[in-house]
């Protein structure tokens, strides 16, 4: 198979898939090196292919899916995984956290949940690592932009996170 060959399955396959791709699942796929993918979505990314790379993998971005709104929340480490899960089970999905740090401005990282499992899968991810979250950098203060099917739904989530105490103090 050659490379255009490949760069168009890897396009379907992120098309068709709800959940994100790994780089060593897909470099498995294709017979490939992890680095030959890396080299494969920087390649789809210029010919303008809409791909995020998250914790759990490439995705595809389905920009549109949904209503967006920025959220800002302020919490504790110890309080990331009933953040997030209230977002879920109200129907969100959390595109990314966002931080403003006084000496390099805004700093911004992927997420991308949207079921318990993912939440539990990046929660564990980031425990296991041992290192800090970003909102560690500004106090616990992050935005979050959340996607919903409506604008109810995440009037509902912003209310949820409200009366748990985490929104932006």
């Amino acid at each position: 198979m050659d490379r255009s060959e490949r760069l168009g399955q890897i396009f379907s396959l992120l098309e068709s898939s709800r959940e994100p791709l790994s780089g060593a699942e897909l470099a498995e796929r294709f017979g490939v090196s992890r680095q030959a993918i890396v080299q494969d979505i920087a390649r789809l990314r210029d010919s303008g292919c809409p791909i995020r790379a998250t914790a759990a993998g490439y995705a595809l971005d389905r920009q549109g899916c949904g209503m967006r709104r920025l959220l800002a929340v302020r919490h504790g480490p110890g309080e990331i995984r009933e953040e997030l899960l209230t977002i879920v089970t109200l129907g969100g999905r959390i595109i990314d956290v966002i931080v403003d740090h006084p000496v390099y401005g805004e700093l911004k990282g992927n997420i991308d949940v949207r079921t318990q499992e993912e939440v539990h899968r990046f929660v564990n991810l980031l425990e296991s690592t041992g290192r800090g979250t970003l909102s560690s950098l500004s106090g616990g203060f992050h935005l979050h932009t959340i996607e919903a099917d409506s604008a109810e739904a995440l009037d509902r989530i912003e209310a949820a996170l409200g009366e748990k105490g985490l929104l932006g103090r």
